[in-house]
């Protein structure tokens, strides 16, 4: 029996190789006569470069070379620039400025890059760091975006007074006001959504090499999407055709979104590789990584929710107020906390929703995309306003809930900000979810609780987002003269498992054993094309452009087999890896088939040799992303001594859609709801607001989740499939964040409310947890 399908539990082929080592990051790549870069990076938040003095530096041993900002503009390399910069709250264009790879005559973030060293090995060119003069005029730096934009703060650039980069706006902010002046409720509250840092386990890094006899460059590194970052550097930095430049990522330690961007160091490596002739390594250590990776969320929302006398929601209003970080050049500042806007609706479809997001230059690195894209934040806001409402109002945040909830009936449902649910059972999702955790039992465990000392909350959450919604993804079955398989992907595996997943679609389409199919991605000079991994779209494209590439193999093989078997293709029928003349036991197998397709003298003059095809999918014009959803439930205890928060109990209902693997569904899931309740509970980037040094700078001082944080988690499925893509498949990478963040935070603030205590807001630390008990009069 091949058990290698769709739906079915299917260990993920590379965990035996990961778990004994034997994995391909790219630290475990040396080239031939390699050398190491380390990067000088700026003390300072803000200040002007007086002169730079490499030359002792230069005389030391083993030193081959350092590049600074005037090399840079010598060699005229380019920079990254943004597609869409918006517009600010004026009407003038967004204020779009671009990073150098090397700071130029200021740096405006403490990490920025100021010279690039490259040594016979890295203590080397750390040493010849320390010996580089750099003559700094500090500047007064803005390190809160409330700062940013208060009154008369320092100008971080001289020509954009006020620090505002751009005012994005969506919805109808006068049908908004309408429903609010009609409201028999209105609900007030500033929600915060920290900053945090992605902490992929593997640290950036890269490996660049110029090859002056192909004039043509080479890059190994930490990236999500390898097609993308050559049309970057290419592009943009280089100037150059794409052909110039291959681009490789084998294994990575994690992504999340932080591994998305085009960092400086990539160009870096490439450049020096080209002015000392020899490939260099450069590889962050985690420190490193804190101050100058993409930072993520970071937003204060002032949100404001109505809801008439039957207690149906009747608008909402928000105002997002991000530090976006020193520099506005990718989309990536932008699209990080506009993106995502439409979860404002939820599974209630909000009538009327008003958002305003302002984002403004801060002396700190770039925002980007974490675990959700931008989905997370509006989810988070919209749940916990929701709880927030239920207790001004007097009303079980359960029941609150259920009152809102759209029905089955409703389908398909179009939000107010154009959205279009096409499927769904929501109220399904949260019944389930209820039962399964016990939600009417709770007054039961929260007197238990109190008679150990502790206080017991419980939160909930309902979430949808659409997702899938960028672009296309490639994808190419190849078979060989021998009837070997291989499927070549454009989207890149950085723990999802797609090397597992792909080949049981392929195989369950195919009818074959997916243990035959060899699994490709992560190289543009074998891959033609793709587009990434991000935004939980690899399912829902790359999973239908394989069936569509599958289903022009059998078709070229029902062709085939017409021509070797004498009948027509009209009779030629395909099963179980078999293609069967109609009513006959006349058959050949799919191996047979790929072996003729390469002998041309056995195929008819209008069949071309070889058994290959290509397939994709995506979302063009007029097309609409897939919407998976959810219920999550949170319980938690908190010592009433010691603030201590403990997760005692956690449920989450997901619809995905057809669930590909339901092992993979479940290890997505499950990591996220960890991502989400630890930056609720403990993850922080914090800079200083007089200095603008990361306080947050190590393991030591942020703090990451382990395993004995969290409690079992009880994860199942309620798959409605969709019928927007030939799979069913919705997404399920970001669902668990997405539930996550706003169910523990309500579990917390409910176990506070229950003696009285203030709500607090995230990271929500025991030290902040226990002062909020003590004002509460402990």
């Amino acid at each position: 029996m091949i058990e290698n399908r769709i739906g079915q539990p299917v260990l993920r082929e590379e965990d035996l190789r990961l778990l004994q080592g034997r994995g391909r990051y790219t630290d475990d790549v040396n080239a031939l006569h390699q050398a190491r870069a380390h990067v000088l990076r700026s003390p300072l938040a803000h200040a002007d470069i007086r002169s730079i003095d490499t030359a002792a530096a230069k005389k030391m041993p083993g030193i081959l070379a350092v590049l600074t900002g005037e090399d840079l503009a010598a060699r005229g390399l380019g920079m990254l620039k943004t597609g869409f910069a918006g517009q600010r709250s004026d009407g003038t264009p967004g204020f779009a400025v671009s990073q150098p790879l090397l700071a130029q005559e200021r740096v405006r973030y403490a990490g920025e890059a100021v010279a690039f060293i490259v040594a016979e090995t890295v203590e080397l060119a750390k040493d010849a760091a320390e010996a580089i003069e750099v003559d700094y005029n500090p500047l007064p730096s803005v390190n809160s975006v409330d700062d940013a934009l208060a009154p008369g703060a320092a100008a971080i650039w001289d020509a954009n007074p006020g620090n505002e980069a751009y005012t994005f706006e969506k919805g109808d902010a006068a049908t908004v006001d309408a429903a609010f002046a009609g409201a028999a409720h209105v609900v007030r509250h500033r929600v915060c959504v920290n900053r945090i840092a992605g902490n992929p386990m593997e640290n950036r890094g890269c490996i660049g090499n110029y090859d002056s006899f192909e004039d043509r460059y080479e890059l190994r590194a930490t990236v999500q999407s390898v097609h993308g970052i050559r049309a970057l550097i290419a592009g943009q930095i280089f100037a150059m055709p794409q052909t110039r430049l291959r681009v490789i990522c084998d294994n990575m330690g994690g992504g999340f979104g932080t591994r998305g961007g085009c960092h400086p160091e990539y160009s870096l490596v490439l450049w020096a590789s080209e002015v000392i002739g020899r490939p260099i390594k450069w590889i962050a250590d985690r420190s490193e990584s804190l101050l100058t990776d993409e930072q993520s969320r970071g937003g204060l929302v002032d949100a404001e929710l109505a809801l008439d006398a039957d207690f149906r929601f009747l608008g909402l209003r928000t105002h997002t107020k991000v530090p976006i970080g020193a520099y506005f050049g990718t989309d990536r500042n932008l699209r990080s906390a506009t993106g995502g806007l439409g979860g404002l609706a939820g599974v209630y479809g909000v009538p009327a929703i008003h958002a305003k997001v302002t984002g403004a230059f801060t002396n700190m690195i770039g925002n980007a995309q974490y675990r959700g894209g931008a989905k997370p934040e509006p989810v988070f806001v919209l749940e916990v306003m929701v709880d927030f409402a239920a207790k001004q109002v007097g009303i079980d945040p359960a029941e609150l809930r259920r009152i809102n909830t759209l029905g089955t009936d409703a389908m398909p449902y179009k939000t107010s900000f154009g959205d279009v649910y096409d499927c769904g059972d929501f109220m399904r999702n949260y019944d389930e979810c209820l039962e399964a955790g016990e939600y009417s039992a709770v007054g039961q465990r929260r007197a238990e609780a109190r008679s150990r000392g502790k206080y017991l909350g419980v939160g909930t959450s309902n979430t949808v987002t659409g997702v899938a919604s960028t672009n296309f993804e490639h994808v190419e079955v190849r078979f060989d003269p021998s009837g070997g398989i291989t499927l070549l992907s454009g989207a890149m595996d950085h723990g999802q498992g797609h090397g597992t997943t792909f080949k049981q679609v392929l195989a369950g389409k195919l009818g074959i054993d997916g243990h035959d199919i060899k699994y490709r991605f992560g190289d543009t000079d074998k891959v033609a094309t793709g587009v990434g991994t991000f935004n939980a779209r690899c399912a829902v494209f790359v999973g239908s452009a394989v069936a569509n590439a599958a289903d022009k193999i059998i078709e070229k093989g029902k062709r085939i087999a017409a021509h070797l078997m004498e009948a027509a293709v009209d009779d030629i029928e395909y099963s179980g890896g078999k293609f069967t003349v109609a009513g006959t036991d006349r058959s050949l197998d799919l191996t047979e088939i790929a072996k003729t397709a390469f002998q041309k003298p056995k195929l008819p003059p209008d069949i071309e040799p070889g058994f290959y095809e290509h397939g994709e999918f995506g979302m063009g014009m007029g097309e609409a992303p897939t919407y998976p959803n959810g219920s999550h439930l949170a319980e938690v205890e908190i010592d009433a001594d010691t603030g201590k928060i403990t997760i005692t109990r956690y449920t989450a209902v997901d619809d995905a859609g057809t669930v590909l693997n339901p092992l993979l569904f479940d290890g997505q899931v499950h990591g996220g709801i960890v991502q989400g309740a630890s930056q609720i509970m403990m993850e922080d980037i914090h800079y200083d607001r007089e200095s603008g040094q990361l306080i947050t700078g190590s393991f030591m001082d942020y703090c990451m989740p382990r395993a004995d944080d969290f409690c079992h988690f009880n994860i199942s499925a309620n798959e409605v499939p969709t019928l927007r893509n030939p799979l069913g498949v919705k997404g399920v990478g970001e669902a668990g964040t997405c539930g996550a963040l706003p169910a523990i935070q309500n579990a917390i603030n409910d176990a506070l409310h229950q003696i009285g205590a203030a709500p607090v807001e995230m990271p929500t630390t025991p030290e902040k947890v226990w002062q909020a008990i003590q004002a509460a009069g402990g």
